[in-house]
C-alpha cells in the first residue's frame, strides 16, 4: 500500500499517523515545506520530498508524479489538516484516486452553508442562516432573528473572522470593513458546544468515537481573550446517534471526523428544548490541538493505530473503553489567576498528563499555557476546573 501524507511535520504530533502506517508495512510518502524535518518525522516516512511551498500546485504535482513513477498506484492521499483538504481533493480528482472525497464531495464538508444541508438530511436541526450578498440582506436577516447574530466566512478554517454582533451599528461596521470573502450570518444558538469525534470504516460506520465538551466557545476564547476549557469524555447516546447518522450523509469513508454540535442550555423556538442537540459544523479530519492525545488518555488506547488499521484492514482491533475525563485547561497571559502554575503542579501532581507553552499563533484558541489533567469522577473534574481557572479577584 502507498500513502502520500502532506505536511507530516505539522502539527508536530501528526507524524504518529505516518508512524503507525509505516510499522504496518505501508509506504508512507511525505511531501512538506520544511527543508529539515525532525528525526522522528523522518523515521516515520518511507521517503520525504521538500517543496518550497505547498501552495504551489505544480511543485506538489511533480512530487506526486515522482512517487507514482517510483512506487506505483497511490492508495490514499491524506494530511489530517483542514488547511490542506482541498489540495488532497484536487489530487484525488487529477489522479483518479477514489479512496477519499474529491472536490465536489468536499464542498459539503468545508462550506458552512452546505454543511447545514448534510445535517438536515440526517434529521438534525441547525441555526437559521443567510449568505450575506449585501448589507441590506445582512440587516434584514438580523431583523428577522433578532440580535445578536453570528457572522463567519462560509468557507474558512477555525474561528478566523468569526464574530458575535450585538446591534445594527456593529453589523454595519463589520460589513463595511470585512475581508473580501463570502460570509454566512446565523442566529445565536443558546447552548454550549459538544463534539462527536472518531474514526470510520469504508461503509461509514463508527469504529471509534469520543466527545469534547466546551463550556466556553472558541469564538469567545479568541475574541474575548477568555481562558479555554475542553473536557474529553464519552459521547452521550443522542450525540452518538446523531453523529452516526451524519456520517452516512458525507463522503466519510475511512476518515477521522470531528463534528460539532450545540447542546441547548435553554429552550429555543425552532430548534428544540433544553438539552437537545443542534448541528454546528462538519470537519472531516482529526480534531486539532491536544484532542488526539486526550482521546488516547481517556480510553487508554491509540487512535493513530485505529486510524491506520482503518485504512489498511478496514477494521478496529483495539478495545477502547472510556476510563478517564481528560481536560485541556488553556490559561491566558492576560488573566490574573488566583493560583500559579506551580500551585497547580503541587496540588494536582498525580493528575497532570501534560504541560506546555503554546505557540502564540495558536494561543487564542488554546491558551498561552496549557495543562492536560485526568480525573476519574465528575467531582474530581469540578475541583480541577474551580481551582485552575479561579480568578485573582475571587481569591
Amino acid at each position: 500500500m502507498n500513502v502520500i501524507f502532506i505536511s507530516p511535520h505539522f502539527p508536530t504530533h501528526f507524524y504518529q499517523f505516518c508512524d503507525r502506517l509505516k510499522v504496518r508495512g505501508v509506504n508512507v510518502l511525505g511531501i512538506g515545506d520544511a527543508v529539515f524535518i525532525d528525526e522522528k518525522v523522518q523515521n516515520s516516512l518511507t521517503e520525504y520530498q521538500y517543496v518550497s511551498s505547498l501552495e504551489d500546485y505544480d511543485q506538489v504535482l511533480r512530487i506526486v508524479a515522482y512517487y507514482i513513477y517510483h512506487y506505483g498506484k497511490i492508495d490514499y492521499i491524506e494530511s489530517e489538516n483542514e488547511y490542506w483538504l482541498e489540495l488532497e481533493a484536487k489530487f484525488r480528482d487529477d489522479f483518479h484516486i477514489t479512496s477519499g472525497p474529491g472536490s465536489e464531495s468536499l464542498k459539503y464538508m468545508n462550506h458552512k452553508s452546505l454543511m447545514k444541508e448534510a445535517y438536515k438530511r440526517a434529521g438534525i436541526p441547525t441555526a437559521r442562516y443567510k449568505l450575506i450578498e449585501n448589507i441590506d440582506d445582512a440587516l434584514e436577516f438580523a431583523c428577522d432573528v433578532n440580535y445578536p447574530v453570528i457572522v463567519k466566512p462560509d468557507h474558512g478554517v477555525g474561528a478566523n473572522y468569526t464574530y458575535k454582533l450585538h446591534n445594527e451599528d456593529e453589523l454595519i461596521n463589520f460589513y463595511n470593513n470585512k475581508p473580501d470573502l463570502l460570509f454566512i450570518e446565523e442566529e445565536v444558538v443558546k447552548g454550549h458546544v459538544e463534539t462527536f469525534d472518531g474514526i470510520s470504516d469504508s461503509q461509514r460506520n463508527v469504529l471509534f468515537a469520543s466527545s469534547q465538551v466546551l463550556p466556553v466557545s472558541l469564538m469567545d476564547a479568541v475574541n474575548n481573550d477568555n481562558d479555554v476549557v475542553s473536557i474529553g469524555q464519552a459521547p452521550a447516546k443522542d450525540l452518538y446517534d446523531a453523529g452516526s447518522r451524519l456520517l452516512k450523509e458525507l463522503d466519510s469513508r475511512n476518515k477521522f471526523f470531528h463534528f460539532e454540535f450545540f447542546r441547548l442550555d435553554e429552550d429555543q423556538d425552532g430548534l428544540g428544548k433544553k438539552g437537545d442537540i443542534v448541528g454546528l459544523e462538519v470537519n472531516m479530519r482529526a480534531p486539532g490541538g491536544y484532542i488526539t492525545d486526550k482521546m488516547n488518555y481517556s480510553y487508554e488506547t491509540d487512535v493513530y493505530t485505529i486510524w491506520a488499521d482503518s485504512l489498511i484492514y478496514d477494521k478496529c482491533f483495539m478495545q477502547s473503553e472510556f476510563k478517564h475525563y481528560v481536560t485541556h485547561f488553556g490559561r491566558k497571559n492576560s488573566i490574573d489567576y488566583a493560583h500559579s502554575n506551580e500551585d497547580i503542579r503541587n496540588k494536582f501532581a498525580l493528575n497532570i498528563i501534560q504541560e506546555s507553552e503554546v505557540d502564540q499563533a495558536l494561543a487564542g484558541e488554546m491558551g498561552n499555557h496549557a495543562f492536560l489533567l485526568k480525573a476519574d469522577s465528575q467531582q474530581e473534574l469540578d475541583e480541577q476546573v474551580d481551582y485552575i481557572l479561579k480568578r485573582m479577584e475571587n481569591k
